[in-house]
């Protein structure tokens, strides 16, 4: 054994010391989850319904982290009953949760509670004889289920852990859209794939181009047909349905940070791949002075959170800032880097950092060329009787030019009248962003930001971070 693999090991060792639940980890989930059942089952019985009421997702195949709160609670009805059945059940799901909980939609309604510290998702489904027949994504969730516990050994449950906290640590875990990341689901099926941890990162520090991973081979044979199918850079296919791509919600940079980082571990493992450092904000001082000798302009903008699960706030959030980026580069502001932070209960920002959020107050503007008759007279008549015209029309080479005056030369100016009276909705602001944005928007810039950060310690932490710029695993070169 090298001195390289008895670090690797005695680092495993200590993660899993730190992740793997104990005995009294188990108790306590399990009296919550059999509380919660039996009070579910009641509630259905009352409704007059029939549904097998059990646990999914990485609680059910032992493959859950210590800090881990989630649970995932199914109520399975048979298929006759169609999908008015699934509000009979949501509102028997009400009568457990008390009053903190959200209802939300996406292939199908379900409600996410907090209740006694847990996170619980109560899930109506179909029972099905096989995932073939599933109508949504969630329907296939037993079978994942089962595949995962009849293909791991307690060992492998091991190896999992270590995946997902690994995942955990570089920012890459998790399929909501916030993340676009590795689904647990989808470091199970690596691990009975790979074999180990360690067979994960190895393989993944050699993947390049498009990533076809086929446990059941479904498409032996035909991987060329499997990547006409699907069109994602990683591409995982479901055992028990191979219609579908375990890891089409990994965005392309997050599959980039994990095989870098997979490099980096093996190269200089260390424990803060697992459990990077909690950053420590700059005092608004030293932020200032970053700022400034960046020479670049930084805008932010500032509402009030709305009341959504994670994934429908995030899928807001993140077409707001697609929408936002695209105003901003159409007037010619040229975009270095770009965030968007919400800590989904309060506030919502977007930062746009600018080469300069000034520009000059004329632009050049090109017309047809000389040769395009028709185009050319249109072009002088709209123009010559603008009240922007400032020079021209005149030729240069073969085509006519002339300058006038921007609409928007300041970019907060731009993003103030472009907000102002619908909040952005004709520009491609998402609707509940936009409703925001109509009762409460603030627009800061430069120095003006750091109001904001020192009364917030979150948003100074997430600052301090898109400050620095680096992934926290990456160690400076000593």
């Amino acid at each position: 054994m090298t001195r390289l693999d008895s670090k690797v090991q005695m680092i495993c060792r200590e993660v899993l010391h730190r992740v793997t639940p104990n005995l009294k980890d188990r108790m306590e989930i399990q009296e919550f989850i059999d509380s919660i059942i039996d009070r579910l089952r009641s509630e259905i019985e009352k409704l007059g319904l029939k549904a097998d009421v059990c646990v999914e997702g990485s609680v059910a195949k032992d493959t859950w982290l210590r800090d881990e709160k989630d649970i995932d609670i199914f109520m399975l009805i048979p298929k006759r009953y169609g999908r008015r059945a699934f509000t009979k059940l949501l509102d028997a799901a009400k009568n457990v949760c008390g009053e903190k909980y959200l209802e939300a939609y996406a292939e199908h309604p379900y409600i996410e509670a907090e209740i006694n510290g847990f996170t619980v998702d109560f899930v109506p489904c179909f029972k099905l004889k096989s995932a073939e027949e599933a109508i949504s994504s969630v329907d296939r969730t037993p079978f994942h289920t089962s595949y995962v516990k009849s293909h791991l050994s307690q060992a492998d449950r091991d190896e999992v852990r270590l995946l997902k906290r690994f995942m955990h640590g570089i920012g890459a875990y998790g399929a909501e859209i916030k993340i676009g990341g590795f689904s647990g689901y989808l470091c199970e099926l690596l691990i009975i794939y790979y074999g180990s941890f360690i067979n994960v990162l190895k393989a993944a520090s050699d993947w390049h181009g498009r990533i076809l991973i086929d446990l059941e081979g479904h498409y032996r044979g035909e991987e060329e047909k499997a990547l006409k199918i699907f069109d994602q850079p990683l591409i995982v296919v479901d055992p028990v349905d191979k219609s579908r791509n375990v890891a089409s919600a990994v965005r392309r940079e997050r599959l980039s940070e994990f095989i870098a980082a997979s490099r980096c571990f093996l190269e200089d493992p260390r424990i803060e791949f697992f459990f990077p450092p909690r950053i420590k904000p700059f005092s608004a001082d030293e932020a200032l002075k970053i700022m400034k000798s960046k020479g670049t302009s930084f805008i932010l903008l500032q509402t009030r959170s709305v009341k959504a699960v994670p994934d429908v706030l995030w899928g807001q959030l993140y077409k707001t800032q697609r929408a936002l980026r695209e105003l901003i580069s159409r007037y010619d502001f040229e975009i270095l880097r770009d965030a968007v932070w919400s800590d989904e209960k309060t506030m919502i920002t977007f930062i746009f950092e600018l080469k300069s959020h000034l520009l000059p107050s004329v632009e050049k503007h090109l017309g047809p060329p000389i040769m395009k008759k028709r185009d050319c007279m249109r072009f002088l008549e709209k123009h010559l009787k603008s009240e922007r015209l400032i020079s021209g029309p005149r030729i240069e080479g073969d085509r006519w030019v002339i300058e006038r005056r921007r609409q928007y030369w300041d970019a907060c100016t731009l993003l103030r009248g472009s907000l102002g009276d619908d909040g952005g909705k004709r520009i491609g602001v998402a609707k509940m962003i936009s409703k925001a944005f109509s009762s409460y928007l603030r627009i800061l810039i430069n120095e003006e930001i750091l109001d904001l950060y020192s009364e917030n310690l979150d948003f100074a932490s997430f600052f301090t971070e898109y400050l620095i710029g680096r992934p926290r695993w990456l160690s400076r070169v000593k």
